[in-house]
């Protein structure tokens, strides 16, 4: 595990399947500022507070989230896929579609919010919004309740470092001396 600036600890890629679900409590929480941000448009229109909102859940989605999908369609579905583990193929193909679906609902819903981040617009699609959020929660309470756990079940220690190193490595990260490569 390794200490954030906040002081909390966050898990480290030598245990993947930590880094994912951390990963989901953060795209939650920007979800969350995405929800205030819809009741705070109408009263204070795009101001500072509004601005800078729009600026965090814009830079964790168009960064984060993407990178978050690509270690789960790149590296770890595949995995689960080779494990032939029963349903793993449909419960892969369906979170892919999934994914394709936030990523269409995103596209839509980052130009309002570069609008409101650079204060051209208070103007936020309500439903959008209200769709990005929802299919994310939902998305990610079956990722927590079922794919992660069939993740642990029968991932082999092998196949987890593996993930781990190619999440790394997306990222541009690579081990510290004396951390498993």
């Amino acid at each position: 595990m390794t200490a954030s600036l906040l002081g909390a600890a966050a898990p480290g890629f030598d245990r993947p399947l930590a880094v994912l679900e951390a990963c989901h409590g953060r795209i939650i929480k920007q979800c969350d500022t995405l929800g205030r941000l819809l009741t705070h448009l109408p009263v204070h229109g795009a101001d500072l507070q509004a601005r800078q909102a729009a600026r965090a859940v814009l830079t964790y989605f168009d960064t984060a989230a993407v990178h978050h999908h690509d270690d789960e369609e790149r590296n770890l579905f595949p995995l689960l896929e080779q494990t032939g583990a029963a349903g793993a193929c449909d419960l892969v193909e369906t979170l892919t579609l999934e994914h394709d679906e936030l990523a269409l609902l995103w596209r839509r819903l980052r130009v309002s919010l570069q609008r409101i981040e650079s204060g051209e617009s208070a103007f936020l699609d309500e439903a959008l919004a209200q769709r990005f959020v929802t299919l994310n929660r939902a998305h990610l309470e079956f990722e927590n309740t079922h794919v992660l756990p069939l993740a642990r079940k029968t991932l082999a220690t092998a196949d987890i470092e593996r993930l781990g190193r190619a999440m790394a490595a997306r990222r541009n990260l690579h081990p510290a001396p004396g951390e498993p490569a």
